[in-house]
């Protein structure tokens, strides 16, 4: 009853929302003009301008911040580290009230004058890198190399930099504003920071801006969701020539792999875009023993929950039968047994490109001579979007390549232009209060 009371809050609120900016809730057909003159309207304000002009003085120090964020390790469930270092840099930038959550998201808030209500600026914690990778950076020309610079230690530093220029500029705002450094957004992290954030009785966000990407025109509007499996065959293993007719776990998991890619295909080369992938596959001890064990890891991601939803239930299918064909075939010992393990859940869901948000962001990009660039991808904008409330990711600036491999790379080209896109963002989100608009 609370999650729907909840949701229902933020629905009737956006319909105000909508309505305060267009004039009539009947109108779904967004104005840029309208936007582009608000976006206007805010560079117009010396306390803004001086705001975005600050973002290029401080690149000397966002770049040592950057390097020294991308040194510490932080894979998922062990971003204890780094989330005690970006915490300080939150109160260093300013904010007085700055916390760590029970699941280690760092939380800090800037109050708004109304305190009606509150918009999430966040960039993820966590890296793809286990503990033992060396994130140390290094320098090759105007680039620099480390695994995670780009995804997501620059996202952090975009963040951090938002907040300092508005401090800079002593900025009010309207709308209470979190500049949030959440766990979990990589692998099987799967949104636990933000599956967090947005609990059932939790304290109502009612717009969440990601940070989390690399074109400076990218916004993302929709959620790719995902389904993450590991399953496990399991029996009792034996010699492969004195067992030979038992049961065999791995040729159990190669009967279900062929019986799944035979069937989700097909499934795949209709509608919107859905793929699958086993990723990673194990078991067995020795080439002269049949397995007691064999284990894959598989991956199934679309734009379209029910699109999801089919492929999963075609590997459900495959797996059971693959059991009950091997299991029927044994000539000896007992049969397997098969353990499904969900390891990942992201929600598929779509925004509304018509949205106040969504429009903020695409006439603040245009305000820059850039056409945004409206795209789906998996991101922490995922859960709110498939909870009815608004949100978007957006890029963290700059250039980068080679996302998630050791020689991930990060180059300054532009990347002011990302934050100050970022920054006009959020203050037409949260409304700039009375008094900065007359400074």
């Amino acid at each position: 009853m609370q999650l729907c009371l909840l949701q229902s809050k933020r629905f009737l609120w956006g319909l105000v929302f909508f309505a305060s900016h267009l004039g009539a809730a009947e109108n779904l057909v967004a104005d840029p003009s309208v936007y582009d003159s608000a976006i206007a309207r805010l560079r117009s304000q010396p306390a803004v301008q001086a705001a975005l002009d600050h973002v290029l003085t401080l690149e000397p120090r966002s770049l040592q911040d950057l390097i020294e964020i991308t040194e510490i390790p932080a894979p998922p469930f062990a971003e204890t580290q780094r989330a005690e270092r970006f915490a300080e840099m939150l109160r260093e930038a300013g904010l007085t009230d700055v916390s760590i959550d029970e699941v280690g998201n760092v939380i800090g808030r800037r109050p708004g004058i109304s305190g009606d209500r509150v918009i999430a600026y966040s960039a993820h914690l966590d890296t793809v890198f286990p503990i033992e990778t060396d994130v140390t950076v290094r320098q090759e020309g105007n680039r620099l190399y480390a695994p995670g610079i780009g995804d997501n230690s620059r996202g952090l530093i975009t963040l951090l930099t938002v907040l300092r220029v508005m401090e800079f500029g002593n900025i009010q705002t309207d709308a209470e504003i979190w500049f949030i450094g959440n766990v979990g957004e990589e692998g099987l992290g799967d949104l636990r920071g933000m599956k967090h954030l947005f609990r059932e009785g939790a304290d109502s966000i009612d717009t969440l801006i990601a940070i989390d990407g690399g074109s400076t025109s990218r916004i993302v509007t929709g959620g790719v969701g995902s389904h993450r499996y590991r399953v496990t065959f399991t029996g009792p293993g034996g010699h492969s020539w004195g067992a030979f007719g038992m049961a065999n776990p791995q040729h159990a998991l190669g009967r279900a792999i062929s019986l799944f890619d035979q069937n989700a295909l097909g499934a795949t080369r209709e509608g919107p875009k859905t793929t699958y992938n086993v990723g990673r596959i194990g078991g067995g001890t020795s080439i002269n023993s049949i397995p007691f064990e064999a284990w894959m890891e598989v991956d199934m991601r679309s734009i379209s929950q029910e699109k999801l939803d089919e492929v999963d239930a075609i590997f459900q299918r495959a797996i059971r039968i693959a059991l009950d064909m091997e299991n029927l075939e044994r000539q000896s010992g007992p049969a397997l047994e098969v353990d499904i393990e969900r390891v990942g859940t992201r929600p598929a869901a779509q925004g509304d490109p018509n949205s106040p948000l969504v429009q903020h962001a695409i006439a603040a990009t245009r305000s820059f001579g850039i056409e945004a660039d409206l795209q789906s991808s998996s991101t922490d904008a995922n859960l709110p979007l498939s909870l009815g409330v608004p949100a978007i990711t957006m890029s963290r600036g700059g250039l980068g390549g080679n996302s998630h491999s050791p020689d991930e790379w990060w180059e300054n080209v532009d990347g002011h232009i990302g934050i100050q896109i970022g920054l006009l963002t959020l203050l037409a989100e949260a409304g700039l209060a009375e008094q900065s608009a007359s400074d």
